[in-house]
């Protein structure tokens, strides 16, 4: 390994970051995490259309969360390696091509296929911008920027659904839910054409390896554990998903073992266990895998709910998530402020916060299954919204706290990869119990999901109280 005093040629070499380049940088991330959460106001519109199953449209759904968060770690070594803007490129055009595929689709196994292949070119996006901005910049200015990251992370989950909305009414040219797909295509290229002359080119000084067997076995071990959470229930666990999920064991241990090794042998692995040791990683992962499935199981669920149980448009389920992103935009932006004052206590309220939101809008559609009162629900709503926004910019300061500026590619990667594990487990394991309950007894689905979803606050809050001991900003 090399030492931690060495820098990426970035910080000596490269002009700052400007504000339009942090912009085009954040398209990524932007792209990335809407196209997780704009496809679940169109999945009843794809079931109907392209006959999918519900297993079908949980993979939909989070089938490309798992290539995501799979060849995340990957793309961020790739970027470091051979030139982080000219990754960012080139994962701006594969998204692009990939989703051009997906709102071409015409069969749900062509649709899910599309998916997986669309999250994979998403994992050339994001993991670009920590990285940079963890080599280009310092100080305050690294800090307003990781702020916006998270903003701009955020803000595409919660309006993700909105924009589904408004794009499905709309109809255009008669394409209907293809064009939650198709819209990537002018955002992409516009970002394409600015990226050259707004972002500076970086990469890392130190010449690591691929580590092509730890990224085989990362794989594995995220496909064999998301893929059966998703296709078993709605198969009636056949014996094929039973195996394949036991099957996370081993390699999850062959894993570790492999890049140990690497470590010891004087490589730099795919996820270096030196490196996962550092205190800031150690305490945020964890609490970081609790928080993100609540986020994306609730707008799966409500999704599901706004329109298949309230009977309500897609148009209007998506502007039903309004107060979120409202709620969630306005928060983000005092979020640094409150965290050099407050530390800790932010996520502790951001758990708590969010808990109680969603209590509120499950205790709401379940008193007035024929419609809640729609007052309350904004303000449910807006509880939720707030709660994430203080959650995602604590945790993400926190864990990128003692990154040294050399391993940024790979901090990047590594969080990024556990939040979208996160979120793809959220559909899976949550959005699979609630669509398994709803054919026995509605009320009963959105009770078990919304104290499941509750309980995850909780532990977010009580973990966060007791491991996070140091400052989460620096």
């Amino acid at each position: 390994m090399t030492s931690g005093t060495s820098q990426d040629t970035a910080s000596r070499r490269t002009p700052a970051l400007s504000r339009l380049g942090l912009t085009v940088l954040l398209v990524g991330p932007f792209l990335a995490n809407l196209d997780l959460f704009i496809t679940n106001v169109a999945l009843p519109s794809i079931a109907h259309d392209l006959h999918a199953s519900a297993g079908a449209l949980e993979l939909v759904a989070g089938g490309y969360a798992v290539t995501y968060a799979a060849f995340l770690v990957l793309g961020g070594r790739l970027g470091d390696r051979f030139g982080r803007r000219r990754l960012f490129g080139i994962g701006l055009v594969a998204f692009a091509l990939t989703s051009l595929l997906a709102g071409t689709a015409s069969t749900a196994t062509v649709l899910v296929l599309a998916r997986f292949a669309q999250g994979a070119a998403a994992a050339l996006l994001t993991p670009r911008v920590l990285a940079t901005v963890q080599t280009v910049l310092e100080g305050p200015a690294r800090a307003r920027a990781i702020s916006r990251y998270a903003v701009a992370g955020g803000l595409s989950a919660v309006a993700g659904q909105l924009v589904g909305g408004l794009l499905i009414q709309a109809d255009l040219l008669g394409l209907g839910w293809r064009t939650v797909f198709l819209v990537n295509l002018p955002i992409g290229l516009a970002a394409l054409l600015l990226t050259r002359r707004t972002v500076p080119e970086n990469r890392s000084s130190v010449r690591a390896g691929l580590d092509l067997v730890g990224v085989v076995l990362l794989a594995v071990v995220l496909v064999c554990l998301l893929v059966p959470l998703a296709e078993g229930p709605s198969l009636g666990w056949p014996v094929w998903t039973v195996v394949v999920l036991v099957a996370v064991a081993p390699a999850a241990a062959a894993l570790v073992v492999v890049e140990a090794r690497a470590e010891r042998l004087g490589r730099l692995p795919l996820l270096p266990p030196s490196l996962l040791r550092l205190p800031s990683m150690r305490r945020g992962l964890p609490i970081l895998l609790v928080f993100f499935p609540a986020v994306s199981a609730f707008l799966f669920v409500f999704a599901l709910t706004t329109q298949d149980l309230l009977g309500i448009s897609p148009l209007w389920s998506g502007v039903a998530v309004t107060p979120i992103t409202i709620a969630y935009v306005c928060t983000s932006f005092a979020v640094p402020a409150l965290l050099r004052r407050h530390g800790r206590r932010v996520l502790i309220a951001g758990g708590l916060t969010q808990g109680i939101g969603f209590a509120g809008t499950a205790a709401l559609v379940i008193a007035a299954p024929d419609g809640p009162p729609i007052v309350a629900v904004v303000l449910t709503l807006a509880l939720s919204g707030i709660g994430q926004a203080l959650g995602v910019g604590a945790l993400f300061g926190t864990v990128l706290a003692d990154v040294p500026s050399h391993l940024a590619g790979v901090g990047g990667g590594v969080m990024v990869t556990v939040q979208q594990t996160a979120l793809a487990l959220g559909v899976a394991v949550l959005g699979t119990l609630f669509t398994a309950l709803l054919p026995i007894d509605r009320t009963l689905a959105i009770a078990v999901v919304a104290g499941a979803l509750v309980a995850t606050q909780l532990v977010v809050a009580v973990a966060a109280r007791s491991t996070l001991r140091t400052p989460v900003v620096r």
